[in-house]
């Protein structure tokens, strides 16, 4: 997975995409970042470029409009207002296309990175708040609320859908997030226009989502296959997580007959089940991806206590320990405790 260490904001601009009107509302005039913009701007990028949903992207063959005016701009043939404003003409046309795409505005952004320069290309849904509105009735005052539709997504939530093109292609031309939201969940609705009528580009998984489809479907696996023991449920589980930890890939055949030995029911039912399920016989592993997930430890236990532990306490066996009692059943011990608080 490519992962972004350094932002650093060129320009950005901002158009206003209205379902209900007949033309794109166009800027002329690039943002001016100040402190608090700059802010609010880089996180969204911090965030985006860290979500996992993000994936490879691969521009198809022809004439692509956002390939093509992309590189006009990286080879200094165009300059950035011009350019937003035809991805912005792009992205308009093909909303008039489809009226279930609601409102927004396009954030463009030129910025540059270790991996060099990108054109970030970000969809800006408008958020439901709530806003006082003053009138007079009969001379007096008169005071309300109203919902409001315009609002803009704060640094801290996710965006759905974001692009970002590359001016060095290596591992891939763009990366991706197209995500659908909550109202488009709720009507059923599910498009990928956003990539097939907009980017027109094919994706890719990365080591980050092939590593997590593992994780979370050996985890699955577990669950399942040993829901009245925990003793070998916790097996098994350690045996992934060291081979998280010291291997670089992992093959899944090998892995079960490590975990399982002779039981030719429980590595068929191991390889099988994870076949189905899209991983590969072979995961190169994510590094990076992996370190976040397994810092820190939540065991759910019976369904109504929740322990949270880092990593370290949790392979620290003076602080916690799980201890088989050979019947399929541990007892789990919270050692040496000093101070504790309730919440």
């Amino acid at each position: 997975m490519d992962y972004i260490n350094e932002i650093h904001l060129k320009e950005a601009i901002v158009h206003i995409l209205d379902q209900n009107s007949d033309e794109p509302i166009l800027t002329e005039y690039p943002l001016i970042l100040t402190e608090d913009i700059d802010e609010y701007l880089t996180k969204h990028l911090t965030k985006s470029l860290k979500d996992e949903e993000l994936k490879y992207g691969y521009f198809k063959d022809g004439r692509i409009i956002v390939n093509e005016t992309s590189l006009e701009y990286f080879n200094g043939n165009i300059n950035f207002v011009d350019m937003s404003k035809e991805l912005a003409r792009k992205f308009f046309a093909i909303m008039k296309g489809n009226g279930t795409i609601g409102s927004c505005d396009l954030l463009i952004v030129s910025f540059l990175t270790d991996l060099g320069p990108m054109i970030g290309i970000l969809k800006l849904d408008y958020i439901k708040n709530y806003a006082h509105v003053v009138d007079f009735v009969n001379d007096k005052i008169g005071i309300k609320i109203v919902e409001q539709y315009s609002g803009l997504p704060a640094a801290s939530q996710k965006l759905q859908k974001c692009a970002f093109v590359k001016s060095e292609r290596g591992t891939s031309d763009l990366l991706v997030i197209d995500k659908i939201n909550k109202k488009e969940e709720q009507e059923g609705y599910v498009s990928n226009y956003f990539i097939e009528n907009y980017l027109e580009c094919t994706l890719e998984k990365t080591s980050r989502d092939k590593t997590k489809e593992f994780i979370t479907n050996a985890e699955k696996w577990t669950q399942k296959a040993f829901k009245e023991n925990a003793e070998s449920a916790n097996e098994v589980r350690n045996t992934i997580k060291k081979k998280l930890r010291e291997e670089d890939s992992i093959n899944i055949e090998s892995l079960a007959t490590e975990m399982f030995h002779d039981n030719e029911e429980a590595k068929e039912s191991f390889n099988t089940y994870l076949l189905e399920k899209g991983v590969k016989d072979t995961i190169d592993l994510d590094k990076n991806y992996i370190e976040k997930k397994l810092k820190r430890v939540r065991l759910k236990i019976d369904k109504d206590i929740d322990i949270y532990l880092s990593e370290e306490a949790y392979n620290d066996n003076m602080r916690f320990e799980i201890k088989p009692n050979g019947d399929g059943s541990v007892n789990m011990i919270i050692k040496n405790v000093i101070n504790y608080i309730e919440k």
